[in-house]
């Protein structure tokens, strides 16, 4: 079947090398040995937190666990390559100034291509997008302001495309770089773009607790620097409760889960529909797929479950393709908790539809499926289709 070895495959292995036993890397990882079997044995998914436990107590980084990147030499790489070079050279651009108009219509564009995760044509054109947004910024006057959250914006795009292609050192150092120019901007809603994903580098590494350190200093730290109401603020503000949200409920945090979503929530009233801000999206819908989550997270797939059903008769048509995508997903994954095997492949089917190039590389999609393929489901010719697609089975 695989054509990539399981994360159960790489866990055993790592855990023989290591010298450990299913009972002595259990009990280091805080889960039950029943559980790691299953794992090992492709029974069960890995999932995010499980990963990140058992990749501090294997000490090994949490991508090492999915095998991932899961791409080889191929067009991506070369792409991710001119990525990292344009990256690298973050003073030294060699791109010229563009006229205005030209530039903000590529920028507009990169996003576009960032929410409808089309991440082969984003990479495209990020290295040339960066050199010249940055170009921009260091020759206007007196480092104007709105240009250099162009700059901003654009990093955001790089990281989302690192960050979903499992390049998490480029999407590190796509971070910093976000974040020293949005220091550059005097725009507290560039910052908080800068340390949102900031803080999606923290959850990807499985350090919840350090992620939600950085969400709880960009709250403040806006607040300080904002006042009044406005959609800008509750955007901001709102976005950053919401990747709280994330981490608290992977950290196993229920206090703080509740907390982070309730204040989530109490921004989102004043917006009627989700609005995209520097490639931060935000409302009341976004915040209902961020609640289905976390009821994942916190071992209650029946309640994510039974949230599922609106939004699967009418999914939100405010949310971009990547917000639906990951929608579908955890909707996948919480069926497949409650062996709903013909409703987990339906929602897949969908999160291929609407954000193939994401599904075919985000981690639960690929677990899903490959615990569907061996709880005897390998007949199903859709699945089958999917699993193709995803590298699973030749």
């Amino acid at each position: 079947m695989e054509s990539t070895p399981a994360p159960g495959e790489n866990i055993a292995v790592l855990r023989k090398a290591r010298g450990l036993g299913q009972a002595r890397l259990a009990r280091l990882a805080g889960i039950s040995v029943s559980y790691l079997s299953k794992i090992e044995v492709g029974t069960r998914p890995v999932t995010p937190p499980v990963a990140a436990a058992l990749a501090k107590a294997i000490h090994v980084p949490t991508q090492r666990i999915y095998g991932q990147p899961f791409l080889g030499v191929s067009e991506q790489a070369d792409l991710l390559h001119d990525l990292r070079g344009a990256v690298r050279r973050y003073t030294l651009p060699k791109e010229d100034v563009p006229a205005p108009a030209r530039l903000a219509a590529d920028v507009a564009r990169a996003m576009e291509l960032r929410a409808e995760t089309n991440y082969l044509a984003l990479l495209g054109m990020l290295p040339k997008l960066l050199g010249q947004v940055t170009a921009t910024a260091l020759s206007s006057a007196a480092g104007e302001a709105g240009a250099w959250t162009q700059v901003v914006d654009v990093y955001g795009c790089a990281y989302a495309a690192a960050h979903r292609l499992a390049r998490p050192d480029l999407a590190d150092m796509i971070v910093s770089r976000q974040t020293w120019a949005a220091r550059q901007t005097w725009n507290p809603e560039a910052e908080v773009a800068a340390a949102w994903n900031e803080a999606g580098t923290y959850q990807s590494a499985g350090q919840y607790d350090d992620g939600l350190a950085i969400v709880d200093r960009a709250v403040v730290a806006y607040e300080n620097a904002s006042g009044g109401s406005s959609p800008a603020r509750a955007v901001s503000l709102g976005s950053l409760h919401l990747r709280g949200i994330v981490l608290a409920s992977r950290y196993k945090d229920k206090q703080a889960t509740a907390a982070h979503l309730q204040r989530a929530k109490r921004h989102a009233e004043g917006i009627p529909d989700d609005v995209l801000w520097h490639n931060l999206t935000f409302g009341p819908e976004n915040t209902a797929l961020y609640e289905l989550a976390a009821h994942i997270e916190l071992g209650k797939p029946n309640q994510a479950v039974d949230m599922a059903g609106p939004l699967l008769d009418r999914p939100p048509a405010t949310l971009t393709p990547n917000r639906l995508g990951r929608m579908f997903i955890d909707i996948a994954r919480a069926r497949l908790d409650t062996k709903d095997y013909a409703g987990t492949e339906e929602a897949l089917e969908r999160a291929f539809l609407v954000a193939p190039q994401m599904t075919e590389v985000h981690p639960m999609a690929r677990e899903v499926i490959r615990v569907l393929f061996v709880l005897h489901q390998r007949a199903r010719p859709k699945l089958m289709v999917m699993a193709r697609r995803t590298g699973l089975h030749n």
